[in-house]
């Protein structure tokens, strides 16, 4: 139900940095142009992204700056023949240089929102836009078969999760690296196998499962110098997605290997203002919705935080030095007139 009142609550980064330094702040009410809708924010999921942007900054980013990429909530106005209507429940993943969702109301481009099924709750939608799209992103850049073998690293992450489902349906087989108290919830989504990531003699236990040949995929979460120690493990000719960048790669390891690389960015979407894009994440968070609500794909587990600084800074503080096992969502009230 929209508010009568023109003025509505946020909750800010004052300036990045370790303090991750966050007010609530009085905002007023948007209005939506034409082909937008104004959305009563429901719920915020909160990624890694966020915490290490709360931190490290952006360079497009103005201050005081509202963080939060995936958001539901209800389309509370719009104009007359725009879609999805008024009374629409929606997901969405937002431009990561404009303000973010950790806010009452927002206004979002109609054509970049997902209409959520009657069969899946909102808690469970707002875990699927940044990491479910960028798994299918990276599966379809990898372009895995039946039979291939595919290696996530940190695999005990969020985009890890949705990958391995979808390698799963491809026929491929999925070994993913991690740290032992995730190897059960690993292999109960779909892994054949899961190294110790802690353990010293890692590359034996690589070489005893899949032999001296490497893997044909290779999903890199990290970036950095993980990227190399990843495309080592790669066969020749072998493919490799990377999520998070990486650095100059050594040239007798390119001759060597030979590889595919690819890059995975749900964020250029938008920074590329690629309209196209913009659209195909609808198609994609659309995607994730229906394979939920049908069974196909397990959802997050989900852990509900108050919409209240302290609770939220502490939610970022740990994604800057651990892996949830739930995924932290922000609850956003809304009073009644």
């Amino acid at each position: 139900m929209l508010s009568t009142n023109t003025k509505m609550y946020a909750i800010e980064l004052v300036e990045s940095g370790p303090q991750l330094e966050l007010v609530k702040a009085e905002h007023d009410m948007p209005e939506p142009g034409d082909n937008e809708l104004l959305v009563a924010i429901e719920y915020v999921a909160l990624n890694h992204l966020d915490a290490k942007l709360a931190r490290d900054g952006f360079e497009q980013w103005e201050y005081p700056h509202i963080l939060g990429l995936d958001a539901v909530g209800t389309v509370v106005k719009a104009a007359k023949g725009v879609f999805p209507a008024k009374g629409s429940r929606v997901v969405f993943n937002v431009c990561l240089s404009q303000q973010g969702m950790l806010r009452e109301y927002a206004v979002v481009p109609n054509h970049s929102v997902s209409e959520i099924p009657d069969s899946v709750g909102s808690e469970t939608a707002v875990t699927l836009p940044n990491a479910g799209m960028a798994a299918l992103l990276a599966i379809e850049k990898l372009q895995i078969q039946q039979g291939d073998t595919l290696a996530i690293n940190s695999a005990q992450g969020a985009v890890a999760h949705f990958a391995i489902q979808y390698a799963k349906m491809r026929g491929a087989q999925v070994f993913a690296f991690a740290q032992k108290s995730h190897h059960k919830r690993l292999l109960s989504l779909g892994a054949d196998f899961v190294f110790d990531c802690e353990q010293n003699n890692i590359c034996e236990q690589v070489k005893r499962e899949v032999g001296n040949g490497g893997f044909d995929c290779v999903l890199n979460t990290q970036g950095g110098a993980s990227f190399l120690q990843d495309l080592q493990r790669l066969r020749f000719c072998g493919r490799i997605v990377c999520l998070n960048g990486f650095g100059e790669i050594p040239e007798r390891l390119l001759f060597e290997k030979a590889p595919n690389i690819g890059v995975v960015s749900v964020a250029g979407a938008w920074l590329a203002n690629s309209l196209c894009a913009q659209q195909r994440l609808c198609f994609m968070g659309q995607q994730l919705l229906n394979d939920v609500a049908s069974g196909k794909v397990k959802s997050p587990e989900v852990s509900l935080i108050d919409f209240d600084v302290s609770a939220v800074r502490d939610v970022l503080s740990r994604l800057l030095t651990q892996t949830c096992q739930q995924r932290p969502v922000i609850k956003i009230p809304h009073q009644a007139d």
